[in-house]
């Protein structure tokens, strides 16, 4: 540890500036030490601050550094040294380096191609207040000698923040700058301001969908029928609260609804044209208040998911709710959730719900921009019912846009500062698992982000350019749209690809919609970096985000292959995936398999294990369909089936996935060994019934599979073709005997 600190204090002299002399040492500790322990070994040294649980940044004196390294010794040499606990938490010392001062938005995108560009400065919040205005008046001061221009600040307390106009040279200086906590790129991902002030005239006429087009429900605060965006694919909006009309009072429901019609409202508005191909359906379950004060509100959801089910032949449901006062804190799962299962399974129909909003009541972070992500996976940010429902599809909320219309309007001010980035967890999301350890949420979408006005200390803004666009109930006095930040605007995104697949697949069902999602999942690239612990990812982000690409429709590059059937109690059913041999030929480049599986079981809230059965998937390689069968056969004990091997590589494997109604998992193949080439690969999929389930479950119980392989990399990859050809062959046989 002696040699450790010594080589710190050797790579700290690459620093430069700094209001005083003293050397920014970073120190990993043992995550149980109070840094304010480290005073004890010297009182000259200054902690500045504690970037996560186990490091700590400290202004050491000349004095500290020797009073550490001087005990440091005594303990190498076998001595006894006061404080000798603090000693032993210390892990290593290390430079505050430039890849640490790199914010992420800068990190992911790089430099900027030109030059002179601007960027974000935040320098270290020293506590008292003379060296906090020295160190502003000392770095001003550098700036100048750099000929570096200042655009604007923020001098606070806790934050200091600038905003200068550099090139690549002066910002490489700035990366080694003493005081400098971080340096990024200023936010940059915009709504226009000019979408919201969209007249209506200017658009074409919206067309009607076809007689027969799919029906996506919105349950929610109603609908305003009339809007014109919506009007011509409104089916039926009915209200199913007690002396209250099908209208929408609040403006909820609207806003859900235009997303659940179009997707992506903002990719419709730049095309200039409006075209549903889905049914719009509004159910009426929520006040004027947007809350459910007037009886059981799983008694109006039962009634609506009925009356839309049977009178239109509905299967896809958005339901935008999450009940504050029930927070998902382990154990039973209660309330909406097992309504929502149970329908699920009797009626055949998809629910799509969000995790549900942290506002931060009773557990506001201190600060919500340098605790972010971390305050979302406490207890006080778990998942709100219904959001813990096995058999349905929970979604969380990414944010779109990072700069507000304020930081549009006013460039080179800092002052409204994003807490998510592009594509990262929206700061306003909640967190899995759900009961078991199932991965919940299982998908995530845009849903909007909050930025902080530093000028104002710990508040956010909200409806300031960063939510996501739709219809606006207030369309009769010119506001045909709105942007709105909410978990509640991602799961529309959700419940209108799941409609839309309807349209290619009407007879897709609901578990087959479900394994399809879950199987074009991915978590973005800014949530793999935000998140490098996995189990941290999957209870933020699940499976990911849904790829639209070839979601509906296979193309030469990425095939989706589905089958469904139904299984007995502990039996097997085997699926050979159709690699083409052109799969793994030519260059080294990235290939992928998904498999996806999804059911629907009963359930039983007064049992632990809450669902009746399990039917789960393993993928294994293998020379034939006889030595897979003859292994998962052999298998009768549980020990000896989790003991079977499966294709190495997997994303996630069975045990982090299985404890779910739907399931995915991916393996990626970049050079694959002549071993691998060899081999063949099988789906098995396994049903295993609790011994109470015997009189809730089917003697066969349904599921559906999808499997999908990818060649995105391969320009003049056949796989469509080929894998088309190959099953060709497979059933030829059958129809000729």
């Amino acid at each position: 540890m002696k040699e450790n600190l010594q080589a710190a204090r050797a790579q700290v002299t690459q620093d430069i500036g700094g209001f005083d002399d003293r050397r920014l040492i970073k120190l990993e500790l043992d995550a149980r030490l109070d840094p304010a322990a480290l005073q004890r070994i010297a009182p000259e040294l200054e902690v500045i601050s504690q970037e996560d649980k186990t490091i700590v940044l400290a202004f050491f004196t000349e004095a500290a550094l020797a009073a550490f390294e001087a005990k440091l010794t005594t303990l190498a040499e076998g001595g006894s040294p006061t404080y000798r606990n603090v000693l032993y938490a210390l892990k290593g010392f290390d430079r505050w380096t430039e890849d640490d001062r790199m914010g992420w938005a800068l990190r992911q995108e790089g430099w900027p191609a030109d030059s002179p560009f601007a960027l974000d400065v935040e320098l270290w919040p020293v506590p008292r207040a003379t060296e906090r205005d020295q160190s502003w008046q000392a770095f001003e001061v550098w700036l100048r000698e750099r000929h570096i221009e200042k655009l604007d600040s923020v001098k606070q307390a806790g934050l200091v923040l600038y905003r200068v106009k550099v090139d690549r040279t002066q910002a490489e200086a700035l990366l080694r700058h003493r005081d400098a906590r971080t340096v990024d790129l200023p936010p940059r991902h915009g709504l226009e301001i000019t979408f919201l002030q969209t007249d209506v005239q200017n658009l074409p006429p919206v067309p009607p969908p076809s007689a027969n087009a799919p029906g996506v429900v919105v349950l929610d605060s109603g609908l305003a029928t009339g809007h014109p965006l919506l009007a011509p694919a409104v089916g039926d909006a009915q209200s199913f609260l007690p002396g209250l009309g099908p209208e929408d009072q609040h403006g909820h429901g609207t806003h859900v609804a235009g997303i659940a019609l179009y997707g992506d409202v903002e990719r419709e508005l730049r095309s200039g044209r409006f075209v549903p191909v889905l049914r719009l359906f509004s159910g009426r379950v929520l006040d004027v208040q947007n809350a459910n004060d007037t009886g059981f509100i799983e008694n109006h959801v039962d009634a609506a998911v009925r009356e839309f089910r049977l009178q239109y032949g509905c299967r896809v449901f958005n339901l935008s709710y999450g009940d504050l006062r029930k927070p998902y804190s382990g154990g039973h799962v209660r309330g909406l959730a097992v309504t929502l299962d149970t329908l699920a399974r009797e009626l055949g129909v998809l629910f799509v719900v969000p995790t549900g909003n942290f506002a931060g009541a009773g557990a506001e972070p201190r600060d919500w921009r340098h605790e972010y992500p971390d305050y979302l996976l406490r207890r006080e940010a778990a998942l709100l019912d219904p959001a813990s429902a096995l058999n349905v599809l929970t979604v969380g909320s990414l944010a779109r846009w990072d700069a507000t219309f304020n930081s549009q309007l006013y460039r080179d001010d800092p002052a409204e500062q994003p807490i998510a980035r592009r594509d990262q967890p929206s700061p306003f999301t909640r967190s899995g698992p759900s009961v078991g350890g199932a991965i919940k949420p299982e998908l995530v979408a845009h849903g909007g982000n909050w930025a902080v006005n530093v000028r104002t200390a710990n508040h956010w803004t909200v409806r300031q350019g960063l939510g996501e666009l739709s219809a606006c109930k207030d369309f009769a006095v010119g506001r045909l749209l709105a942007e709105e930040s909410g978990t509640s605007f991602a799961a529309p995104h959700i419940a209108h690809l799941a409609a839309r697949i309807l349209v290619e697949h009407p007879q897709a069902d609901h578990n087959l919609l479900r394994a399809l999602l879950v199987g074009h999942a991915r978590w973005p690239d800014a949530c793999e970096a935000l998140l490098a612990d996995r189990d941290h990812r999957l209870r933020l982000c699940g499976y990911g985000q849904v790829e639209e690409a070839a979601l509906t429709r296979s193309d030469e590059q990425e095939v989706t292959v589905i089958a469904g059937d139904a299984i007995p109690d502990r039996r097997h059913h085997f699926y050979e995936i159709p690699v083409p041999g052109d799969f793994y030929e030519g260059r080294r480049r990235t290939r992928e398999i998904s498999v996806a599986l999804a059911h629907t079981p009963a359930v039983r809230t007064t049992r632990v294990a809450y669902r009746s059965c399990r039917i789960e998937f393993r993928v294994v390689a293998a020379p034939n369909l006889l030595h897979v069968a003859q292994m998962f056969n052999a298998a009768t004990a549980d020990y000896a089936y989790q003991r079977i091997p499966e294709l190495l590589g997997a994303r996630l494997g069975p045990r982090a996935r299985g404890q779910g109604t739907v399931q995915a998992d991916g393996w990626t193949v970049r050079q694959p060994s002549a071993q691998r080439r060899e081999q063949r690969l099988f789906v098995v999929v396994t049903r295993v019934d609790q011994p109470w389930g015997a009189d809730l479950t089917l003697t066969e119980e349904p599921y559906a599979l999808a499997v999908v392989l990818r060649d995105r990399e391969n320009a003049e990859a056949k796989l469509y073709t080929q894998i088309q050809a190959r099953l060709r062959a497979r059933i030829q046989p059958r129809v000729r005997a």
